[in-house]
């Protein structure tokens, strides 16, 4: 398995033309949030901006939408109105879709993921309650081979819950699930390994402990859901941005020590992160 390195993600990252407009950097959605849990859209939302897309839009549920509206400060937020098509039409509109951070279990929030899942036609990251969802009617992932590719980045605890198995170690975990189910696999964890439905995976060696903090994984997904959106490949977006998230993190820990670093310093040490590969 190999490593990510600086130079490979140098390479993979999306171009930017010098003349290139907003509309030129890819627009994408994140759809999340509910009571209790209105930073997680919020954290994905400034890491989308911080990675270089032109527009970010984000969705919440109408009880929340002032609470989530009030942090965005690059990114537009919106209440998602009672109805189906509304929250179709803006997310199909998106060159890429982030599903599921603070987004809750209702059963009716589950339904929404599964029809979502079965009608977007761009690439999909599912992360956190998506990935809850997911798990309950994993045919609804099998569904999308052929339609659009899926990111998954679940932590060992949500991979259990998909059905994977740890048995055989994870990196030939991630492997057979991702070959299994036609998705590209993001296991979290301690040296966050990659997975190609065909076999391709990585392992990351970047990243520290006081990155083990909720709302972490929410700045990843939507690092990971900015780079798809810029015309990244899914499966190269996803590497480029396990590394990125876990150089910002060593970048914090450096600065602010690993107990008192916080999920939102991992998107402001960003561009850091993005100077150090440009020199």
């Amino acid at each position: 398995m190999e490593e990510i390195t600086a130079g490979l993600v140098r390479r993979l990252l999306p171009r930017r033309r010098p003349d290139g407009h907003k509309g030129d950097f890819g627009r994408v959605y994140v759809y999340g949030g509910c009571v209790g849990y209105t930073g997680a859209p919020v954290y994905a939302g400034e890491a989308a901006v911080r990675c270089g897309s032109g527009l970010v839009f984000v969705g919440v549920p109408e009880d929340v939408y002032p609470i989530v509206a009030a942090r965005c400060a690059a990114s537009m937020a919106h209440p998602i109105p009672a109805g189906y098509g509304d929250l179709l039409g803006r997310a199909a509109a998106c060159s890429a879709v982030l599903i599921g951070p603070g987004l809750g279990r209702a059963v009716e929030t589950e339904q929404t993921v599964c029809r979502l899942l079965a009608d977007l036609p761009c690439p999909v990251v599912l992360d956190a309650d998506g990935i809850n969802a997911v798990s309950l009617h994993i045919d609804v992932l099998d569904g999308r081979r052929g339609l659009a590719e899926t990111i998954l980045t679940p932590h060992e605890g949500e991979f259990l819950r998909l059905g994977g198995s740890l048995s055989q170690g994870r990196e030939q975990a991630a492997v057979d699930f991702a070959r299994q189910h036609g998705c590209i696999l993001v296991l979290k964890g301690p040296g966050t390994i990659v997975a190609h439905p065909d076999g391709r995976r990585f392992r990351n060696p970047t990243g520290n402990c006081g990155m083990a903090k909720g709302g972490s994984g929410d700045v990843l997904a939507g690092m990971i859901l900015s780079l798809a959106g810029q015309g990244a490949s899914p499966f190269d977006a996803a590497v480029c941005a396990v590394w990125l998230h876990g150089r910002a993190g060593d970048l914090c820990s450096q600065e602010l020590t690993e107990y008192a670093m916080t999920p939102l310093d991992l998107a402001e040490h960003l561009p850091a992160v993005f100077k150090e590969l440009a020199q």
